[in-house]
């Protein structure tokens, strides 16, 4: 739908405030947009919250948008940026540091063979929400950690920590996964 004339026109009629041109731009994009918030959340309902709030934005900032370049492109950001002002609105939850991982041994990177997509973003959701960001961030959006430690307001070492702990945290329950799955087919 994103490239043709119609999408221009339905995104005209957005920036107009018709309700029914929103909705139709919004169950178009719901799908991508959750796709993107449920990397950035702990559980689904904190990802429908994220794409809401993003698609507010969306809303209130179409005018920012320039036709012809990826609105999947811009939306992404959007969200990406929801997922951060969701984890800053509630960081005051979130701070507590786990040294638990910091020595563990690392496991062999061939852990993700028999893992599904769902699967390993349930396993993300499953981070503690400073190290689930740094991660996305990092590893999925590829931020450098200077850029992390700038929108998040933390150093660059903990950004740094907190990938290696986000990393470690990841390989250990893929390994135990995939050894769940193996008892299962063994």
């Amino acid at each position: 739908m994103e490239e043709n004339k119609s999408f221009y026109e339905l995104i005209k009629q957005c920036s107009r405030g018709i309700q029914s041109a929103q909705d139709k731009l919004y169950m178009e994009f719901y799908s991508y947009a959750m796709s993107i918030g449920l990397r950035y959340s702990r559980d689904r309902e904190e990802a429908i919250e994220i794409v809401n709030d993003a698609f507010f934005k969306v809303f209130t900032n179409l005018d920012k948008y320039t036709p012809g370049l990826s609105f999947k492109g811009w939306l992404r950001r959007i969200v990406i940026n929801a997922s951060i002002d969701y984890y800053r609105r509630n960081e005051k939850h979130y701070h507590g540091v786990d040294i638990s991982y910091a020595n563990l041994e690392h496991t062999s990177e061939d852990v993700l063979d028999d893992i599904s997509e769902r699967e390993i973003i349930e396993l993300i959701q499953e981070l503690p929400p400073s190290y689930r960001m740094v991660f996305n961030l990092h590893v999925i959006e590829g931020y450098k950690h200077e850029e992390i430690a700038k929108k998040l307001n933390i150093s660059v070492g903990t950004s740094k920590s907190n990938l290696s702990v986000a990393r470690t945290k990841l390989q250990l329950a893929i390994s135990k996964m995939r050894g769940i799955k193996g008892q299962k087919h063994g």
